[in-house]
């Protein structure tokens, strides 16, 4: 066979698996360039930005500006004590209640109550004894047992000590300073325990008083039926002329 014949079919079968190659290729391409792009996968919402939650915070009502004190001793009393809570309720009026250590003893529910309602129970003493007249020995006896019944029952042992019959003298403030007790009597005397009649509680308070004024009535040491009576035409009369009511705290 001539070789130059060879070579020449050699490059004419070279040439034609060029072109072939060529053509596959073009058609790959041409192929990629029709075929449809793959639509991009949505990105996933982003997050909503976190909400912080709305934390309620604590309206303390505002003390009134023109006020009285409200203050009832001796008790807690099984019969009054309760009427006296109802009819302040009833007028959305807070007070103190200075209260004896032996009536707790005898009803520590309704010192609880009192407590739970709102108002504030400070020391009366042990007995209601006069101060003036005790040794320093018992002078602390009557207020730490005292002390003792009411944290009992309120959880909290109080800072304000009413001296019976506001009987003070050097001796008391310096003993009651050293128990950290500051002694509290008041400005206005209803001088129900006396009984003199509705009318004459009512006109008492109300003739005398002014803002700031610490008024003294009684829901226990007796028939305290006239101040069951007055209490609401004293409540009525004090909202009517512009006063509010504050808690005494020591």
């Amino acid at each position: 066979m001539d070789v130059r014949l060879t070579r020449a079919g050699n490059r004419m079968i070279g040439l034609a698996m060029m072109m072939l190659v060529s053509a596959v290729i073009g058609t790959v391409v041409v192929a990629a360039a029709k075929s449809p792009a793959k639509p991009a996968t949505p990105a996933p919402p982003a997050a909503a930005p976190a909400t912080a939650t709305a934390t309620a915070t604590p309206t303390k009502t505002p003390l009134p500006t023109k006020y009285v004190v409200l203050t009832f001793d001796d008790g807690p009393d099984v019969e009054y004590t309760p009427k006296v809570l109802e009819i302040l309720a009833k007028y959305d009026a807070k007070a103190t209640f200075f209260e004896v250590g032996q009536n707790i003893q005898k009803h520590p529910e309704l010192t609880k109550r009192v407590h739970d309602a709102g108002h504030s129970v400070e020391n009366h003493t042990w007995t209601h004894a006069d101060l003036r007249k005790l040794s320093a020995t018992a002078f602390r006896q009557q207020i730490m047992s005292t002390d003792q019944a009411i944290r009992a029952q309120i959880g909290s042992t109080p800072g304000c000590l009413r001296p019976p019959y506001g009987a003070v003298n050097a001796a008391v403030q310096q003993r009651a300073k050293a128990l950290g007790k500051d002694l509290v009597v008041w400005t206005v005397d209803s001088r129900d325990w006396t009984k003199p009649g509705t009318t004459a509680i009512v006109q008492r308070v109300i003739k005398n008083v002014h803002s700031g004024s610490v008024i003294l009535m009684h829901d226990g040491g007796g028939n305290r039926s006239q101040t069951i009576a007055a209490l609401p035409l004293i409540l009525k009369t004090l909202k009517a002329q512009g006063y509010g009511f504050r808690t005494l705290t020591c």
